[in-house]
């Protein structure tokens, strides 16, 4: 999984199994994380002796990853189950590494940066001690179908799930059993969400349905929704499953003013701005169209939007917001350098993500039954056509025919019941 984040000064992102961070402004060596050089689970763990035998080996390839909201630690997650904590100040050093009982799909630290919770493949949720980085994870909740995105509210209040089936659970961080609301509205999985900066009682979402919608997450009641389709001029006949296209990112800025959208093999952003009126909502501002298909994108603290592309000649773009418009600084000395130092590790990488749909197994299948008895009663009426000229068969052999019962009938209720002879 190829992703994008800003902790603090550092650009960090992820490709395959490396992790690799890059200070923006000063001239200091990259930190570089290897998950296939990384430290292996004991195979004498309670866990293993629990297994059924089987020994199952992951790719190393990293799956998720997190940074805190004061940008000092990061966590990652990767398919050989591993839970990586590092600490960012003064310098980068792994703090730990645990694993988790399933392969996650998204990581969030609290805002008192006391925990890191990870949701995975099997619908649940634990936490993870920062204070204790040694103990194991504990288990908070759980859904019936598999998570796709977590995100936590403003003050740790509330954990927000969303799974394949739909759904937007809005649940009680200090008891998750406790369930708060439903965000319902959705037509496909639900694959992002955002708590966005500066508006805590909003929550945007993007799914596979190929919409953003803006929620009242303590109420469940939602407020805009959108069609990213149309919003890029494509027609509302391309319903077919290769053309389909999930939002696979929303981030927004760190003063919540604006709100960048990418949608899988699409080679544009959409960005929203903040209309202020009787009451605040979100407007379409602007689009930006890509020289390649972005791979994931991230705000950093100045606002600047940086997008990772699919393409080894350009794997990295940056765009101000000036003059209400987003410009492309392709000059900028900080793009320069991060592209510079990346540009070693990523020469060595097979990029293709941004061409493969990361969300196609996850669409409904849609089975078409009409079809098949539409053809058979077709064949059936043609078949009663074809014989429509023969005459009805009369009563078989030993049967009587309707008319000739009845009169039977008949003669025995009217007839006298013959006397026993003496």
């Amino acid at each position: 999984m190829a992703a994008l984040g800003a902790c603090g000064e550092w650009l960090v992102s992820t490709y395959e199994k490396k992790l690799i961070a890059v200070h923006t402004k000063k001239s200091r060596e990259p930190f570089v994380f290897d998950c296939s050089a990384a430290e292996q689970k004991p195979k004498d763990t309670e866990a293993d002796n629990k297994s059924d035998g089987s020994e199952e080996t992951g790719s190393d390839k990293i799956l998720a990853f997190a940074i805190s909201s004061s940008a000092k630690l990061v966590a990652l997650t990767d398919d050989t189950k591993r839970l990586v904590l590092f600490r960012c100040e003064p310098s980068w050093q792994v703090i730990s590494t645990r694993w988790v009982v399933r392969r996650c799909t998204s990581l969030v630290f609290t805002e008192a940066e006391d925990e890191v919770w990870a949701a995975d493949k099997s619908g649940d949720v634990y936490s993870f001690s920062v204070v204790e980085p040694q103990k194991t994870g504990e288990l908070k909740l759980g859904h019936l179908s598999m998570l796709l995105s977590m995100t936590l509210t403003p003050n740790d209040k509330y954990v927000i799930t969303a799974d394949r089936d739909e759904k937007i659970r809005v649940s009680h961080l200090r008891s998750p059993h406790n369930i708060q609301a439903f965000c319902l509205g959705h037509l496909e999985f639900v694959s992002s969400l955002l708590a966005p900066p500066g508006h805590p009682q909003w929550l945007l979402s993007g799914s596979g349905d190929g919409t953003m919608k803006l929620w009242e997450y303590e109420s469940g009641r939602r407020l805009q929704s959108w069609d990213l389709k149309q919003l890029r001029d494509m027609p509302n006949s391309d319903t077919g499953k290769e053309k389909r296209s999930a939002v696979s990112r929303i981030a927004g800025s760190p003063g919540g003013h604006h709100v960048a959208v990418q949608c899988e093999r699409v080679p544009s952003v959409q960005l929203f701005g903040m209309e202020q009126g009787t009451e605040e909502r979100l407007v379409p501002s602007s689009r930006v169209t890509l020289p390649h298909c972005p791979l994931d994108l991230t705000f950093d603290p100045q606002g600047r939007l940086w997008v990772m592309l699919d393409s080894r000649e350009t794997p990295f773009l940056m765009y101000t917001h000036t003059q209400d418009s987003w410009q492309c600084d392709s000059e900028s000395p900080e793009l320069k350098s991060v592209t510079e130092a990346l540009r070693p590790h990523w020469e060595a990488l097979q990029v293709s993500a941004g061409l493969e749909s990361q969300f196609q197994h996850l669409y409904k299948a849609n089975f078409d039954n009409m079809a098949s008895y539409r053809e058979k009663k077709q064949q059936r009426l043609q078949q009663q056509n074809e014989h429509g000229g023969k005459k009805k068969r009369g009563p078989g052999k030993g049967q009587q025919s309707n008319g000739d019962s009845k009169k039977a009938k008949k003669g025995n209720q009217s007839g006298s019941v013959p006397k026993a002879s003496s």
